[in-house]
């Protein structure tokens, strides 16, 4: 009996399968640039209202992170600085520096109209990912951890993934971010250093290594980090969950 169908006929539902992957995979790939918060892409750079220099106010005049995220420390999330709080530096009312550059306008602007900067956002997770910084910050895990050296960026930008991986990588191994808490907010801070400067914190640490049996040198800057960090995780009993329902709530 002849062939109803052409032989070339045999390999069509490869090719239809081929190509409903490829369209699949392009609406993904299409979905994942265009549809993806910019505020969760490594390397965004938005342009502010007003171009506020974090090197220049954290570390040329050494303000805190918290004269302007005023709540990091007892809210979830890490609020943004109002009018008021950068008037009081700039306004001309009060002597305020640089109250005629044209570059705070938009400041002189919010005061006057009582309207709030329009800040754009830099760092947004996900909805359905829940994080609160105040239980990070007072357990000594420091703004450089997810934030990177801010206070040395001009323009601050997104530093980190701060993907599920990073978090993770970070609960199972919490020592090697654990701080002081009084060096929460020092963006330079360096185990090592603290320790050569601190003698009580030396003694402290050299009778736990002791005692734990650490196999650690404290003059390395990663031995160092090691020691304190494990220190604290034990004194404080941190102990960070690694199931789903930690941040996916």
């Amino acid at each position: 009996m002849a062939n109803y169908f052409p032989r070339y006929t045999n390999i069509l539902p490869l090719k239809i399968a081929v190509c409903l992957g490829t369209l699949a995979l392009g609406v993904v790939v299409a979905f994942t640039y265009y549809g993806s918060p910019k505020a969760q892409v490594v390397g965004y750079m938005p342009d502010q209202p007003i171009p506020y220099d974090h090197e220049l106010h954290v570390t040329q005049l050494g303000l805190d992170c918290r004269h302007c995220h005023s709540f990091v420390e007892k809210s979830g999330h890490a609020n943004v600085p109002t009018a008021n709080t950068c008037a009081n530096c700039h306004h001309e009312t009060k002597g305020g520096i640089k109250s005629d550059s044209p570059r705070l306008a938009p400041l002189m602007e919010a005061i006057d109209s009582g309207k709030p900067i329009q800040w754009v956002r830099v760092h947004k997770s996900p909805d359905y990912v829940y994080f609160n910084h105040s239980a990070h910050l007072n357990r000594g895990i420091s703004c450089v951890e997810c934030h990177g050296q801010v206070d040395e960026m001009r323009v601050v930008f997104h530093a980190e993934p701060l993907s599920m991986g990073q978090c993770l990588d970070c609960h199972r191994a919490p020592e090697d971010a654990l701080r002081p808490l009084e060096e929460v907010f020092n963006l330079k801070y360096n185990a090592r250093d603290y320790i050569s400067k601190n003698e009580t914190a030396k003694n402290i640490l050299e009778d736990y290594v002791a005692e734990k049996s650490l196999d650690v040198d404290l003059d390395d800057e990663h031995g160092a980090q090691l020691a304190m960090g494990t220190m604290l995780k034990d004194r404080w009993n941190v102990r960070p969950k690694e199931s789903c329902f930690t941040c996916h709530r």
